[in-house]
């Protein structure tokens, strides 16, 4: 059988590290496959600057669409990033009659919909194990191998850079800042590093894992997204002390029958002793909770090169063996069968019930905390713990920290306006969720 002829947009580290992987590996994955897999043209924004792979039998050139356009491939791979100009390139390779395979969230999360629409219409495959987790097979676990559960929740650190800052604010008690410009100069961050600690890549993978785990269409705008720019050495200190540990946390959950999914990116507390919370450096980790299989949990490297191109070669095997197969037969792209997805509402955070972490800066004086303390109980809200801290020489304000017990985050919001309104508070509260992951 004829080798499958692959067209490669972008020759950056991952675009390399698809190369190499295919030649080092070249007699497993034609083994696995049942036919070679070939990469005879590439686009590269510099064709002519030196690479990390050869490029001996590769057709390289600045235009990304003389790929699309070549008429002797059959798939593309596009590794490029952004939405623009990759969405017009897939959907122009597509309207010529190739699979696709992506690594692109981005695309996936915020044109998904369109682009599978477009597939499904040309009876073409689109791929993207490789937009989340890196390395970590986690869209095909969920899609194939928990193919007879009900999805009950996921939850997962799915961000390697926010997870690298808070392990070293947590491990070395660095600055938050600090970590960044190190994160940074070690390649784990973009010079603009606001996607990643503002929890917007984030975002993006939980929409492409929310709609597969639940049978919902692409809906980025309904995840709500907080990143970690605001958290301080106090609270990660603070959360040891309680017991905890910060992460940023990617959390869908199913309310039952008719109550909507609530989708959510945000730092939260995690109990010291999940495995979530022990999940450090640039590592990713999902939990996904099921009906009948239980609580199950994936963990690995979650970017780079190797762990990337080895989920882009996954799907380009896939992508081989399905080759000759009627299109109605495929594997759905989001699980379910297209004409049966979910209209289950997204519901806002507003009515999302959860522990909360609250930390003010508190005059010290006497009566302070029964204030504090009426106010949340006028709000039904319970304390389940808290600390207060010796103030500083010469400063008349001291750290009070809250554990509450769940509540509704509406609620909170309206007791945290009320605390901030006191006299006696100096500035914001600070809150961050606290997710016992049950």
């Amino acid at each position: 059988m004829s080798a499958v002829k692959v067209g490669l947009l972008g020759l950056g580290t991952v675009g390399a590290g698809v190369v190499n992987l295919l030649a080092r590996n070249h007699d497993e994955i034609a083994r696995r496959a049942g036919r070679e897999i070939q990469i005879l043209h590439a686009a590269a924004r510099h064709p002519d600057r030196p690479r990390d792979c050869s490029t001996e039998h590769i057709r390289l050139t600045a235009d990304p669409f003389e790929v699309v356009d070549n008429p002797e491939l059959e798939v593309i791979v596009e590794l490029i990033g952004g939405e623009e100009p990759a969405r017009e390139l897939l959907l122009r390779a597509i309207d010529n009659g190739k699979h696709v395979v992506t690594a692109n969230k981005a695309l996936i999360a915020k044109h998904g919909n369109e682009i599978f629409e477009h597939a499904r219409a040309k009876g073409v495959t689109v791929a993207f194990e490789a937009a989340v987790a890196g390395g970590i097979p986690i869209i095909k676990a969920i899609r194939e191998g928990l193919a007879g559960n009900r999805i009950q929740s996921l939850a997962g650190i799915i961000n390697g850079t926010s997870n690298f800052i808070l392990t070293e604010m947590f491990y070395q008690q660095r600055e938050f800042a600090d970590v960044l410009a190190e994160a940074q100069r070690l390649g784990y961050a973009e010079a603009d590093p606001t996607f990643d600690i503002e929890g917007v890549d984030a975002a993006h993978k939980l929409t492409i894992l929310a709609s597969i785990a639940f049978g919902i269409p692409l809906q980025f705008d309904k995840v709500y997204v907080e990143g970690i720019s605001q958290i301080t050495t106090d609270d990660v200190a603070y959360a040891q002390e309680l017991g905890y540990r910060i992460k940023l946390l990617g959390i869908a959950h199913h309310r039952g029958a008719g109550a909507g999914i609530s989708l959510r990116v945000h730092p939260a507390l995690v109990p010291e002793r999940r495995v979530l919370a022990n999940v450090d450096g640039v590592m990713n980790a999902v939990m996904v909770t099921g009906d009948p299989v239980g609580a199950t949990l994936y963990y690995g490297p979650g970017a780079g090169a190797g762990p990337t191109a080895s989920a882009v070669v996954a799907d380009l095997v896939d992508v081989a063996r399905e080759n000759n197969m009627d299109p109605e037969h495929r594997v759905p792209y989001l699980a379910f069968q297209s004409h049966d997805l979910s209209d289950e509402p997204v519901v806002g955070v507003e009515n999302v019930e959860t522990r909360y972490y609250l930390r003010m800066d508190a005059q010290d004086a006497p009566g302070v905390l029964a204030d504090v303390a009426r106010i949340l109980g006028d709000a039904s809200i319970s304390i389940e713990a808290i600390l207060q801290k010796q103030p500083a020489p010469g400063v008349d304000h001291v750290p009070v920290i809250i554990l509450t017990h769940r509540v509704l985050e509406g609620r909170m919001n309206d007791a945290i306006e009320r605390i901030e309104a006191l006299e006696t508070i100096h500035g914001r509260v600070t809150r961050i969720r606290v997710e016992h992951l049950d």
